[in-house]
């Protein structure tokens, strides 16, 4: 019978919740969430997961009413948070969201 090596338990602990898609960090998705909708802006999906070491991904739809704001305005708005290194974002007219 094979033996799992110990050190393989703490590697599947470690992967398998990235693996699985998971948010390892519900404050930095509250945060990015915040940033966006402090302006009246409103966040219709949102996914954030960890990249690497003290590196995170963010895509993240939006709905606004303001014609003028693309994904730059977010993205200037995002950039404040340490460790979010790359960020995808959608812009839609509140209009057609709702």
């Amino acid at each position: 019978m094979w033996e799992c090596p110990n050190w393989s338990y703490g590697l599947m602990r470690d992967t398998g919740a990235i693996l699985l898609n998971m948010t390892p960090d519900q404050r930095m998705a509250e945060n990015v969430r915040n940033a966006i909708e402090v302006g009246g802006d409103r966040v219709l999906d949102l996914h954030v997961w960890r990249l690497g070491p003290g590196h995170m991904s963010a895509v993240v739809s939006v709905a606004t009413n303001e014609s003028q704001r693309n994904p730059s305005f977010y993205h200037a708005a995002l950039k404040r948070f340490k460790g979010l290194s790359h960020v995808t974002v959608e812009v839609n007219p509140a209009h057609a969201a709702a």
